[in-house]
């Protein structure tokens, strides 16, 4: 095939049903809990925006190639799985084990990071639009002490200005 004729997996993704699809064995990368639930929480919210990558194997089964924790979101929450039928939306890709572990971990590693600046101007421009930190916390996925953090880094008081503070200093 060429470079003209190649045709990305993400133009042909199919549903298949969660039954059909297997863990790789290779996968190093694990994901901590505040994470996990965000994870549930978007796909709860938002639906599958991404497909799962898989190869297939000669027996038709499917073998994960990158998106193992929206699999195992679908298998640990029923409200998801009955949502969704079952399905997953899966893109496959034909290529050889040593090529399909490379790409696992190229996926694993492109995710990025988050910019501490930006998400300061995140946060106030919620905090600004109205938004609790309880609902920051829920919808961002960040812990009561991570939020904290960023109003201390951001240095604006007027992110504090929800909080009740010790009578302590008068």
């Amino acid at each position: 095939m060429t470079e003209k004729e190649f045709k990305s997996p993400a133009y042909n993704v199919r549903p298949v049903p969660v039954e059909q699809i297997d863990a790789n064995s290779y996968n190093p990368n694990k994901m901590a809990l505040p994470e996990d639930k965000l994870l549930y929480e978007s796909i709860k919210d938002d639906g599958y925006t991404m497909p799962i990558v898989c190869y297939q194997k000669p027996d038709g089964r499917y073998e994960i190639v990158d998106g193992y924790h929206r699999y195992t979101t679908m298998l640990k929450h029923k409200d998801i799985y009955e949502r969704e039928h079952g399905l997953l939306p899966v893109s496959v890709i034909d290529k050889p084990i040593q090529d399909r572990i490379a790409s696992t971990i190229r996926h694993n590693r492109a995710r990025g990071t988050h910019d501490v600046d930006l998400m300061v101007n995140i946060v106030k421009e919620l905090k600004d639009s109205g938004m609790s930190d309880q609902w920051i916390m829920k919808n961002i996925g960040m812990s009561a002490d991570e939020l904290l953090r960023l109003k201390q880094v951001s240095g604006i008081a007027a992110l504090f200005a929800d909080k009740d503070f010790s009578k302590s200093w008068n």
